[in-house]
């Protein structure tokens, strides 16, 4: 099994004939993903051509593209300026899973977005965020597929690029991963560390997860509560951002420290005082994981 996303999804990709999404629309279907069309307002009637020589429609819009293939997830590579509006009409077209790539939505523009997608029952995963890995099955986002490998570890992150390198040591010990899902580095995200903690706990194939959080914000305080008090499942952390300077922003808009709540120190300490193995540096996660398993 896997979380999220699975050799059943059905992806649409919104903004595929733009530069970005339609070189990871490409690196999506040669992994495997079911991508069965894409939306561009203005280009719909034309078609994509992907790998091999494989190629999948192209709509004006979300209700007509998903009325057609029978889509049951969207990746958005949308400009900040129109993203918001692409995850709306995502949601309004009725898609379960919706992953935004985009970085830089205003922060205004996901307080109307985030209870909008609510209402309407689907799932977010981002903004910001690299997508949703499920090794062997499919690749939603941006994550490299080659450097991962199925297996019994979930991984979940705030951070892209420490999900990468994290996956890759996993798999350069021989330690699979079930799924890895980035949720994203902004203020407001649609799909927080405990949403993805309590799939992992229900999937049958996971048998241990990987945490990896980061400054800022109480998320990682909350999700060591959730570990203690709903988790049978044993959980590796690892907080980035020790060295970051009070009151400056590191990286992902989150990221910023407001008082103690948010220090590295303290989101340690929470997972600790839980009885949580935490690892100082990425290196060493995997011979905790390898330890707990």
């Amino acid at each position: 099994m896997a979380v999220l996303v699975d050799q059943n999804t059905r992806l649409l990709v919104q903004g595929i004939t733009g530069r970005d999404g339609s070189f990871h629309a490409r690196l999506m279907m040669e992994y495997g993903t079911q991508v069965v069309g894409g939306v561009t307002p203005g280009k719909g009637g034309q078609r994509f051509a992907g790998p091999d020589g494989r190629s999948v429609p192209v709509f004006h819009t979300m209700d007509r593209a998903v009325a057609e293939t029978g889509a049951n997830a969207s990746v958005i590579y949308v400009p900040p300026a129109f993203a918001a509006d692409a995850i709306l009409e995502a949601a309004d077209a009725g898609v379960p899973l919706i992953v935004a790539i985009t970085e830089g939505i205003p922060v205004l523009e996901m307080t109307r977005v985030d209870p909008f997608v609510r209402e309407r029952g689907a799932r977010l995963v981002g903004p910001n965020c690299p997508g949703i890995l499920s090794p062997g099955k499919a690749k939603v986002g941006i994550m490299p597929g080659q450097i991962a490998m199925p297996g019994p570890v979930g991984v979940v992150s705030r951070s892209g690029t420490l999900t990468y390198e994290v996956v890759y040591q996993l798999t350069q010990a021989g330690i699979g991963q079930s799924s890895c899902v980035g949720i994203g580095g902004d203020p407001i995200i649609g799909t927080s560390f405990i949403d993805c903690l309590a799939a992992f706990q229900a999937d049958e194939e996971t048998r241990a997860v990987v945490l990896i959080g980061e400054i800022g914000g109480t998320d990682e305080q909350e999700a060591a509560a959730f570990i203690a008090r709903h988790m049978t499942k044993p959980v590796v952390a690892f907080i980035a951002g020790h060295t970051a300077p009070p009151g400056r922003r590191m990286g992902h808009a989150g990221a910023i420290v407001s008082g103690s709540a948010g220090t590295a120190a303290e989101k340690v300490r929470a997972f600790e005082e839980h009885g949580i193995p935490v690892a100082r540096r990425p290196a060493e996660v995997v011979p905790l994981v390898a330890r707990v398993l």
